[in-house]
């Protein structure tokens, strides 16, 4: 199989590129519809992809019988932390009717969608467009190869698929019985995280199809479970928005609702209040300087302020304050709902904070 091209990790570590789920369909479907139509299994199997690479796969299934034929390929996803990565991914393709046309199946392990909102029907297997474009252009390329009309039904299945699925926001978004085939470029970005914000994005448009006018994004489990306990809303309101505060809020302000709540520690939100859209460790700290301001602001002593400006973590400093009986998380929150609303610039939509200390417990509300 060709190599995928490396990316740069933060340490400056060569970081191997992967394929999607969809590049590695297309390429079974390539393979096992050549076997079906009277030629060959491909192996290796190449395939076209949007960008106009050309990598190649090494089959690590091939079957046929009197009328069918599948193939499967083990995913790779380079040095990305994909819960997909190392998944067989097995297409089997059967001719369909005369004018049919081609048609895609949900087989053991690939998920079915049933709420509104994706960019797939209710009903529908949860094969994404793109892969469903490049599925079928390899069909229609083999099939006027090989002089007969692309009337083909295609069956995607993943061993465990289900399993896995556990791991991901399928059940969430309402795609049930397994993962889904997804890739809008056929490459896996190790790192990108594109795959987590395509799914605040999924989720986003879940709600309102649902009708919900409010969502809740949240950094982590915790912070989840305390907005559950705070706000009590449908299970399609609550986002894994993780440290993608950013990409979530640009999206409800292409997509608007009429409520947003941002939950999360104190520390990730102390970054969000300091105009940080990427609240994760590695890609900045908390300005301690700036919280000793505020500190400042509320009256806090010099001795205080000193401590704040030299402490090991933020939430080190929130426990300062609360031994003095001062409001920072308070102002914490007041400031991160500020910095969410301009990223937002649109007042008719509200925003609400909750911070939570490291037990669980909100320490602080605005909006």
């Amino acid at each position: 199989m060709n190599k995928p091209e490396q990316e740069t990790g933060p340490d400056g570590s060569a970081l191997r590129r992967g394929w999607t789920t969809g590049a590695c369909a297309t390429a079974a479907v390539k393979s096992a519809l050549s076997a079906l139509l009277g030629g060959d299994f491909i192996d290796p199997v190449s395939i076209h992809l949007p960008g106009g690479q050309e990598p190649a796969f090494a089959l690590a299934r091939e079957a046929r019988g009197a009328d069918w034929a599948e193939a499967g390929i083990i995913k790779d996803a380079g040095d990305d932390p994909d819960v997909t990565h190392g998944a067989t991914i097995i297409a089997r393709v059967t001719r369909g009717a005369l004018g049919a046309g081609i048609s895609f199946l949900a087989g053991s392990g690939v998920g079915t969608v049933t709420k509104p909102g994706l960019p797939l029907a209710v009903g529908e297997p949860a094969i994404n467009p793109v892969p469903r474009k490049m599925m079928s252009e390899a069909v229609t390329a083999l099939c006027t190869q090989f002089q007969v009309p692309p009337d083909i039904a295609i069956a995607i299945s993943v061993p465990d698929g289900a399993k896995i699925a556990e791991k991901t926001w399928n059940p969430r978004l309402g795609i049930l019985g397994g993962i889904s085939i997804l890739g809008t470029t056929g490459i896996v970005i190790p790192y990108s995280c594109a795959a987590w914000i395509h799914s605040i994005h999924r989720g986003v448009d879940v709600a309102r199809a649902m009708g919900l006018d409010h969502v809740v994004g949240a950094t982590g489990d915790a912070s989840e479970r305390a907005a559950r306990a705070r706000l009590g809303l449908p299970e399609e309101a609550y986002l894994d928005m993780g440290d993608f505060v950013g990409g979530m809020l640009k999206y409800v302000r292409q997509h608007p609702v009429r409520r947003v709540t941002i939950a999360g520690g104190f520390a990730k939100l102390s970054k969000l209040a300091q105009g940080a859209l990427d609240l994760h460790s590695a890609r900045g700290t908390v300005d301690l300087n700036q919280l000793a301001e505020m500190l400042t602001a509320l009256g806090a002593t010099p001795d205080l302020v000193s401590a704040a400006r030299t402490a090991n973590t933020a939430n080190e400093v929130l426990q300062l304050s609360q031994k003095a009986g001062l409001p920072l998380a308070e102002a914490v929150a007041k400031a991160a709902q500020l910095a969410a609303q301009k990223i937002l610039r649109d007042e008719t939509i509200s925003v609400g904070i909750l911070i939570t200390d490291r037990a669980g417990q909100i320490v602080a509300e605005a909006g």
